[in-house]
């Protein structure tokens, strides 16, 4: 392969960026049995995240990602930003998860996200 093709190889849709965040993702199971874990983004970007997973997530697998958020709402709020998509790649305990849907929320003291905390704080 040659410069070029290398090159195009890894062209993607969307610049990634190299933050490193604590995550907690659930897999989304219609037949109950949800599997949880926990661990840290890699690189992320508009369309992607990366990040790492203790367990094997396959490829297809649907997943809710919820990733602290470094910025806060007015100055005064921590912020998760929860997101929802597909798990496209699981190699060497790095997961890769393509973002179909995504949303910020709030979050209380105690880590839980609710979104009519963002919709208070916002209006």
């Amino acid at each position: 392969m040659g410069p070029q093709q290398t090159q195009d190889a890894d062209r993607r849709r969307s610049d990634r960026f190299a933050i490193e965040r604590e995550i907690r993702y659930r897999a989304l199971n219609k037949r109950g049995g949800e599997e949880e874990g926990e661990g840290r983004t890699v690189n992320m970007s508009s369309s992607g995240v990366l990040f790492t997973a203790p367990q094997i997530l396959r490829p297809g697998r649907r997943i809710e990602l919820s990733i602290s958020w470094p910025a806060q709402l007015n100055n005064k709020c921590a912020l998760k930003l929860v997101a929802r998509g597909r798990i496209v790649r699981f190699d060497s305990g790095l997961a890769a998860m393509e973002i179909q849907q995504y949303e910020f929320r709030t979050q209380s003291a105690s880590g839980v996200a609710t979104a009519a905390g963002l919709a208070k704080m916002a209006g």
